[in-house]
């Protein structure tokens, strides 16, 4: 299970003297050669730090990260028919799977079927896709910018949507119009910060300069939502600024998810197409460019894809901390950095987390506690975890 975890993702500056010292190797043996293949037809690529070993593609090995998907698309749905019989409102198996059945056999209670079709199933299923979404996020974000630190909110998406919401709330523009406004200024933000990077990265490294841009814009939209905050009324809308920054799926109504799933489907398709790419461009700028790889026009799609994933899910649920962070480094340990699996075993991973995690804050306390706290409680620890352990593989 232990593949590999940090550091598949080690620091550029590796990459010369690793790639003296690297083997050449086949495309039967190595997807990053495979990927090479895919891209110019020229020799494969040779390993690097950041790259995947040549165990990476042999045949057990892609026989047990079938078996670890397989896995965990069992405990996806696992979570997700778990989730359905927690809440206030107590529901068994047996009624969960009547209620699926009810539009085909018209048996099920009026209470029952609104409880659940109303509240229930779209707030299970808000966890499931924002998990998914942020976790997919973490994990592109981190292969693209080759930084195992790197978290969905790395280039100012999470800031700008908490502006964006906040902002809405302080005009009253209802449910509906604040989740409009946050996944707009999270997109906006992120734009910012790329169109900030061109125009003063032109002498610096593309990547660094675009992290830097990325910090400044979050720091400003952050001012911003305080300043929002300062404004607001005490006694109404700022507790409710507070707490939507807190996080939480307690509003989510069937209403929320279309937006959300539609923009869940477009950038996690796009992953998915472009996850391929990450393992060459874990190479290097240089390398992936002589493989036939448009660095910048593959960065600009995962940042867009990415993007989206983010904004939206934190339009829906608020700010969910550690989750994009937390949840690619786990996957790692199950099936290695080849981000072929790597991608969608961090989307199934981070979907069953966040579900679990949104059934203890329902039920562990008699109010609801806020997503980001419980996130939060379980990630610091774990970081940390993750960190020793890799201090000593060394």
């Amino acid at each position: 299970m232990a593949a590999e975890p940090l550091a598949a993702a080690a620091a550029v500056d590796e990459l010369p003297a690793a790639r003296s010292a690297a083997p050449a190797c086949s495309p039967a043996e190595n997807p990053v050669c495979a990927a090479s293949d895919r891209t110019s037809g020229t020799a494969p690529a040779r390993a690097s730090g950041h790259a995947l070993s040549a165990a990476d593609g042999t045949p057990a090995a892609r026989r047990r990260k079938a078996l670890v998907l397989i896995a965990l698309a069992a405990l996806v749905v696992a979570s997700f028919l778990f989730s359905l019989t927690l809440g206030r409102y107590d529901m068994d198996f047996g009624q969960v799977f009547a209620l699926f059945a009810a539009p085909f056999s018209g048996a099920a209670e009026a209470t029952d079927a609104n409880v659940f079709f109303t509240i229930r199933l779209p707030r299970v299923l808000a966890a499931l896709v924002v998990g998914a979404a942020l976790s997919g996020a973490g994990c592109a974000f981190q292969g693209i910018f080759k930084n195992p630190m790197v978290s969905p909110d790395l280039l100012g998406a999470s800031a700008g949507a908490c502006f964006g919401a906040a902002l809405g709330i302080l005009l009253s523009f209802g449910s509906l119009g604040v989740e409009i406004a946050a996944f707009v200024a999270g997109v906006a933000a992120v734009l910012v910060s790329y169109g900030l990077s061109s125009v003063i990265g032109r002498r610096m490294s593309g990547v660094l300069v675009l992290v830097l841009s990325g910090l400044v814009v979050g720091n400003l939209f952050q001012a911003f939502t305080s300043a929002v905050k300062f404004l607001a009324d005490p006694n109404s809308q700022l507790p409710e600024i507070t707490f939507w920054l807190m996080g939480g799926l307690s509003s989510v109504r069937e209403g929320d998810l279309a937006g959300l799933l539609a923009a869940f489907a477009v950038g996690a398709v796009g992953i998915m197409v472009l996850r391929w790419r990450l393992n060459v461009m874990a190479l290097g700028d240089e390398e992936a460019l002589s493989l036939g790889v448009n660095v910048k026009r593959t960065r600009l799609a995962v940042i867009a894809c990415a993007t989206l994933l983010t904004s939206a899910s934190v339009a829906v649920a608020g700010m969910v901390g550690w989750v994009g962070l937390i949840v690619p480094h786990l996957a790692r340990f199950l099936v290695g950095s080849d981000h072929r699996a790597l991608v969608p075993a961090s989307m199934l991973l981070g979907g069953a987390f966040l579900m679990l995690v949104d059934d203890v804050c329902r039920s562990i306390y008699t109010t609801e506690i806020p997503l980001s706290i419980l996130t939060a409680i379980l990630g610091a620890p774990l970081f940390v975890y993750l960190i020793c352990r890799q201090r000593k593989s060394l």
